[in-house]
């Protein structure tokens, strides 16, 4: 169990963070980088939530617990000594990726093919769902140059390759099943 009773450690103060395994490192490395723009794309979801309701609120939900775990997952190297952890890490599994797989098909099926590429807008849902889907394609960025230095999880860039995938899905959802969603028009201001 988590118990915060603290909010400031001043540990931080010379500008270093503790990672998940106690090792202390800068707060600009590539795997604070990293974990810290899946903590921001949980933000951007949250925001979403005060336009969702139902069942897209609920897979909201889950996916913000989802990029907890992400969270947890890259904050914490040495995946080798997982075996030999006392208390194993929070991992991200493939059951995470197949699950955001089989709600995008879902979504996907409800869908009219695009003609054209769409402009993040349409209803205010929409708009934030967008939001989330470039900010965790960034995520996925970040995570992808830290597994050019580092070992990580590889079903940690596996999840947020769909999650950005099932963003844009959702958003097109939200925006009356794609009927309201908003065309770009190719030199439409020339």
């Amino acid at each position: 169990m988590v118990v915060i009773n603290k909010i400031y450690t001043k540990t931080g103060d010379a500008g270093e963070t503790a990672l998940g395994n106690g090792a202390r490192v800068a707060k600009h490395s590539a795997r604070v980088n990293a974990y810290g723009t899946v903590d921001e794309t949980n933000a951007t979801v949250g925001l979403a939530r005060l336009h969702a309701d139902g069942e897209m609120d609920a897979r909201l939900a889950a996916i913000q617990n989802d990029l907890f775990d992400l969270g947890a997952d890259l904050c914490r190297p040495d995946m080798e000594k997982d075996a030999d952890a006392e208390y194993p890490p929070l991992r991200v599994t493939s059951a995470q990726v197949e699950r955001l797989e089989t709600e995008i098909d879902a979504m996907t099926d409800a869908l009219e093919p695009l003609r054209s590429f769409i402009l993040p807008g349409g209803s205010a849902l929409a708009a934030q769902l967008h939001l989330c889907r470039t900010v965790s394609r960034r995520a996925e960025r970040l995570t992808v140059e830290l597994a050019t230095a580092e070992t990580i999880n590889p079903a940690a860039v596996k999840y947020l390759n769909r999650l950005s995938d099932w963003f844009f899905a959702a958003g097109r959802v939200a925006n009356n099943n794609g009927k309201d969603d908003v065309l770009w028009v190719p030199g439409a201001n020339r």
